[in-house]
């Protein structure tokens, strides 16, 4: 008999990030989670639009990312947008305080998902922030890749 494998729970991306940041750099880290929370992130129902990482108190602490509340739970249920804990070593904490501090870094989520062991993990990015311009080239540039790639399949027929 072939062996059955395990649903995979979904990737929670966040699309925004690429377009409105450049990332410098990128760190992966675990989370604090509730029950219903990763009940919630395996049925794919979370958002990371508009949400940052921020520095407090020499630990990590995702802001703004919204995990809706799970349909099964009870009055016990999980708040949507509460500050999560980021699990990050203080070598990792210690290596990123001096960038954070330069002007126009910030720390944004770029994906949440459970790896191989059913651990929830959060891919953080370094990032700076992109001007007009660099927003308005990035979508010349996938502009003129469409293009040769459809000048290219018309060549094929």
């Amino acid at each position: 008999m072939g062996t059955t494998k395990a649903k995979q729970a979904p990737s929670i991306r966040n699309k925004k990030a690429h377009f409105k940041f450049e990332i410098l750099e990128k760190l992966e880290c675990g989370l604090v989670l509730r029950g219903t929370e990763v009940k919630s992130l395996r049925a794919g129902q979370a958002s990371l639009d508009e949400s940052y990482a921020r520095l407090r108190d020499g630990e990590m602490w995702l802001i703004g990312c919204h995990i809706a509340p799970y349909e099964h739970g009870n009055v016990m249920n999980h708040e949507p947008r509460r500050a999560r804990k980021l699990l990050l070593h203080g070598r990792e904490i210690r290596k990123l305080l001096p960038k954070l501090t330069q002007a126009g870094l910030t720390v944004v989520p770029l994906r949440l998902y459970f790896n191989e062991r059913g651990l929830a993990k959060c891919t953080l990015g370094l990032a700076r922030g992109k001007t007009h311009g660099d927003k308005r080239q990035d979508m010349q540039k996938r502009e003129q890749k469409r293009e040769m790639d459809r000048a290219t399949r018309r060549g094929r027929r």
